[in-house]
């Protein structure tokens, strides 16, 4: 009797277990640079990277320079980086640009409407979204450019369908 129940309890389980990865919230950011991107017209063709940052962190500011990198590594590959500057101000985040020689876009996000959508706890906190729009990786505090190449990698692999 308790043999069918547990192989029953499996089954039932198995579309939990087979769950995909959590969609991730739609997005419209304007970087800085005035070049509007929209989630849904990435999706099913890029990787996107979004770096939740701020002007006023200092682990933030000492990855610039290897975010930036990471950026230039990927340029030609199929992933957008934008970072999001939360509670911030325009001001603040074009000072932190100038002084840390960003390159790549950056868009802001003073009241935090995005960065909640994707469960901001704190800076640096860095998302990777798929090719499918699903939330690959989250990455809570510093690290993440020295862990990116390794993670992107086999999201950047041709699909076979």
């Amino acid at each position: 009797m308790l043999r069918p129940l547990l192989t029953l309890i499996f089954v039932a389980a198995l579309p939990a277990l087979a769950a995909a990865a959590p969609a991730a919230p739609g997005f419209k950011v304007t970087p800085l640079d005035g070049k509007t991107i929209d989630s849904r017209e990435l999706i099913g063709k890029k990787v996107i990277v979004l770096r939740f940052q701020a002007s006023y962190c200092k682990p933030c500011a000492k990855e610039s320079a290897a975010f930036g990198r990471v950026v230039e590594r990927y340029r030609d590959r199929d992933v957008v980086f934008i970072a999001v500057h939360v509670q911030d101000t325009v001001t603040d985040v074009r000072r932190f640009m100038k002084v840390n020689n960003v390159t790549y876009p950056v868009g802001v996000d003073p009241k935090l409407n995005l960065g909640n959508r994707y469960g901001f706890k704190g800076s640096p906190y860095t998302v990777i979204i798929d090719r499918k729009g699903e939330i690959a990786y989250k990455l809570a505090g510093e690290g993440a450019p020295g862990r990116l190449p390794k993670l992107l990698e086999p999201l950047l692999k041709p699909t076979t369908s």
